[in-house]
């Protein structure tokens, strides 16, 4: 039996040493996890058209999440394109708590009904099964919605800091 040469061990040792890394490389590990932020969980997805100016525009594409039993927020943008700039903000606040806490006259220029919204037809919830859809539906007749439209003018190259209030199609002031 022949005695092995160091350069052969050397070689081995080499060859299990890189057989060890690689079958432990194999399988990467992946980033760490990421923790929890304020903006994960808006996945709720909601069309609608909106009022602005005037003018009805849209759909805008909402990514909905609940923040409390009073409070859902919206992300709002013009299309659903990855790179899609989010140019409205929307809030969906219990009517129990918005009527008794904005004046009327505020609730008239810069609130809705999104149960009235809602009854247009035009509202789409998508991405859920229509059972899902209708219980989002559901809890969202029993808010009013306020939107906050950033990027002004529309289609700007730059928002100009002045922000608009849209309204939801089919809104009717309230008299009390």
């Amino acid at each position: 039996m022949m005695k092995p040469s160091l350069k052969s061990s050397s070689l081995l040792l080499v060859g299990l040493m890189l057989g060890v890394w690689m079958a432990g490389s194999a399988v990467p590990a992946g980033p760490p996890p990421r923790p929890a932020s304020p903006a994960d969980g808006h996945d709720i997805h909601v069309s609608a058209p909106h009022v602005v100016e005037g003018k009805v525009m849209g759909p805008y594409h909402h990514y909905c999440k609940p923040v409390s039993s009073e409070v859902f927020e919206c992300l709002i943008y013009d299309t659903t394109d990855p790179g899609a700039l989010m140019v409205q903000v929307e809030y969906f606040i219990a009517k129990t708590v918005s009527r008794p806490n904005v004046s009327l006259k505020a609730w008239n220029k810069h609130y809705h009904d999104h149960e009235l919204e809602i009854a247009t037809g035009r509202v789409q919830v998508h991405d859920r099964s229509p059972e899902e859809a209708a219980k989002i539906a559901e809890a969202a007749k029993q808010t009013d919605g306020i939107i906050f439209h950033l990027w002004w003018p529309h289609g700007a190259k730059a928002p100009t800091g002045e922000v608009k209030f849209p309204q939801a199609v089919g809104h009717k002031p309230r008299k009390k």
